[in-house]
């Protein structure tokens, strides 16, 4: 682990040097919690330090961000552990035609967003815009490897964007993941039941599909959005989702949501021979401006499982002092009953700024369940003596049947920096 770690400070210290700009936040974080196992409990007391990073030449740049954790009270198995998010080279509207990421980069995609080692491209010119991505899922804790089976563990997609069309956003895309599981032994019975070692050999599993999304805006009185998944393994319909707001009446929102959706089940899983249910949903909302600092909002939806449908209200109250919202759930779904206070104030222009959250829950499954309440509150003060530097602690208390009288301390550093050379 510090050789890896050594390696990586080495590197970033090359490219700094030769760089005309570099920037980034170095946040150190402490973080306290107590977990009872049986009859004893345990105290810990887990530090993270993270550095974000990003050194530029011109339109080139190396980005990264990376954390290291480990816990000062309990010896745990993992411990220490070095997380790399990102890190990548970047070139950026090169010949302002091309930008390109090379390195454990993020993928952003309507079925499958997550980070990957790997390759991206893309090409913008004069409203059309092609993405495309080929690469390896990142191992288990985003370790500083790359996996030796690209064959049965990459992601590679694809995306156009059409913006040509006035007032118009037209997008085409397609994506195949696929995962692979490592081998492992066990213990099973053989014909005369006797007790021997087998070893489970899992199916490579993947997601396959194509998508469709379009958007219209009409100034700042109409938008509506549309999109479509398919599902290339199953040859069906994975997804449809349409979205609408109308805000041409003064001071007043309405709003509109439909999804219809189908669980995404990997191909070869054991989950596609089940039978499944799909589930249609629709919302209907609206919010009233009553002055610049003070808005109200409500909604109501309906969601239909198979053979049962559930419905959800909510209301909330948005102010310059902080929000409260009340949310109530009920049918197939089970009984909620929600309500969250938040409010946060900044004082000595930005010098201070204390916040609390209080939220209660009171659920069942059904109506003649058991009723089962939470209550969390937390409350924190942020203190920034300068724009580069800030401070933050915060408590927080969580009480059910299962996690009684739960209390955690966050405590957390954050430094800005931006240097031309």
């Amino acid at each position: 682990m510090k050789t890896k770690l050594l390696v990586i400070l080495f590197f970033l210290l090359q490219t700094i040097v030769s760089s005309q700009n570099f920037s980034g936040r170095l946040s150190s974080s402490v973080y306290s919690f107590e977990r009872h196992v049986v009859s004893e409990s345990y105290n810990y007391l887990r530090t993270f330090q993270t550095l974000q990073l990003n050194a530029r030449h011109g339109k080139f740049a190396i980005k990264t961000r990376l954390n290291y954790e480990m816990d000062i009270a309990q010896e745990m198995v993992n411990d220490p552990r070095l997380r790399i998010y990102n890190l990548y080279f970047e070139g950026r509207n090169l010949f302002n035609l091309v930008t390109f990421k090379i390195g454990r980069i993020s993928l952003f995609n309507n079925v499958s967003s997550g980070t990957y080692d790997g390759g991206n491209i893309k090409f913008k010119y004069d409203g059309y815009k092609l993405d495309l991505f080929y690469g390896a899922n990142v191992p288990a804790y985003q370790k500083f490897e790359i996996t030796d089976d690209w064959e049965n563990n990459y992601v590679m997609s694809g995306k156009l964007d059409i913006t040509a069309i006035d007032n118009f956003r037209i997008g085409l895309s397609y994506i195949d993941k696929n995962y692979s599981f490592n081998s492992y032994e066990t213990i099973r019975l053989d014909d005369n039941l006797n007790p021997m070692d087998y070893l489970i050999k899992n199916h490579s599993n993947q997601f396959k599909y194509a998508s469709a999304d379009v958007s219209y805006r009409l100034k700042n009185n109409f938008n509506i959005y549309t999109r479509y998944d398919y599902d290339l393994n199953f040859n069906t319909t994975s997804r449809f989702e349409l979205t609408g707001r109308y805000e041409q009446i003064e001071n007043l929102g309405l709003s509109l949501y439909y999804n219809y959706r189908a669980p995404q089940i990997r191909y070869n899983s054991i989950f596609a021979v089940f039978d499944y249910g799909n589930t249609h949903e629709i919302e209907a909302g609206a919010d009233f401006k009553i002055n610049p600092n003070c808005s109200v909002t409500g909604k109501f939806a309906n969601v239909t499982y198979k053979d049962d449908n559930a419905q959800r209200a909510t209301i909330g109250l948005n102010t310059k002092f902080g929000s409260v919202s009340y949310r109530k759930t009920f049918g197939y779904a089970g009984e909620l009953d929600a309500l969250s206070i938040y409010t946060a104030r900044t004082f000595f222009n930005g010098f201070i700024t204390p916040s609390v959250g209080l939220g209660y829950t009171s659920y069942k499954l059904s109506a003649d369940a058991e009723t089962n309440n939470i209550v969390s509150l937390l409350a924190g003060c942020n203190v920034r003596p300068m724009n580069v530097l800030s401070f933050d602690v915060q408590g927080q208390y969580f009480n059910n049947k299962i996690y009684q009288n739960d209390f955690r301390i966050l405590f957390k550093l954050n430094y800005w920096f931006n240097v031309n050379l």
